[in-house]
């Protein structure tokens, strides 16, 4: 998840602050746990993403290179602990935030993947996995349908801006403004999403699950 622009750098941070906030948040709506479980699923949430893509890659995570994104996470986390009610106001910032990590992480996710040699497919893959696989493992660990797999634009986004990334990187075009691209590309769609409330499609109502009855009639 490392870069070598400082402003991706700072961005880049800034949405692991994000994630941390809003899996934290999560932690005190949903259910009820300690300081060390407010924290663990802020960090979790911020870092999981990365983590599962680097074990895929079969390389050292690069969460334990780099010093500032567990401090980052980590911070989040903590805040959230202490100032959760007060955050609560400061959804749309926290939600902008968690766009912009989400565009970082699928762009930088699939470009990790490119470098080491896979395929174009399995960049995509790993670019989205970056991007939602930290709020995929939050909402498990509180025995939740993840968000990701039911509600809203948030994996389309990461796909799409996984796949520019790849695209680019087949013409032989990418660089820091391409990278910047696809990033705005994936944050634009997904405040589209959030914007006008869209979800991704649903299937048809006679294949969802039975309305609630008092049994066969």
């Amino acid at each position: 998840m490392t870069t070598d622009l400082p402003v991706l750098l700072v961005l880049d941070l800034l949405g692991t602050f994000a994630f941390a906030l809003n899996g934290a948040l999560t932690a005190l709506r949903v259910v009820r746990l300690d300081i060390v479980g407010v924290v663990t699923l802020g960090v979790i949430t911020a870092l999981g993403g990365g983590i599962i893509r680097d074990v895929l890659l079969d390389v050292p995570p690069a969460t334990f290179n780099d010093w500032r994104y567990l401090a980052v996470a980590g911070g989040g986390g903590l805040i959230a602990f202490v100032f959760g009610r007060h955050l609560e106001r400061l959804t749309t910032p926290i939600t902008v935030l968690d766009a912009v990590g989400l565009s970082l992480f699928a762009v930088t996710g699939a470009g990790k993947a490119l470098d080491l040699g896979l395929g174009p497919a399995q960049a995509v893959i790993l670019g989205a996995t970056t991007g939602v696989g930290g709020g995929t493992l939050r909402d498990v660990l509180v025995r939740q349908v993840p968000s990701v797999l039911s509600s809203g634009l948030y994996a389309i986004p990461a796909l799409v801006g996984a796949t520019a990334t790849v695209v680019v990187t087949l013409l032989g075009v990418h660089g820091p403004a391409t990278a910047v691209g696809a990033a705005a590309l994936c944050f634009l769609i997904r405040m589209v999403g959030v914007h006008y409330d869209l979800d991704a499609p649903l299937p048809p109502r006679a294949f969802g699950p039975p309305p609630d009855d008092d049994g066969p009639r």
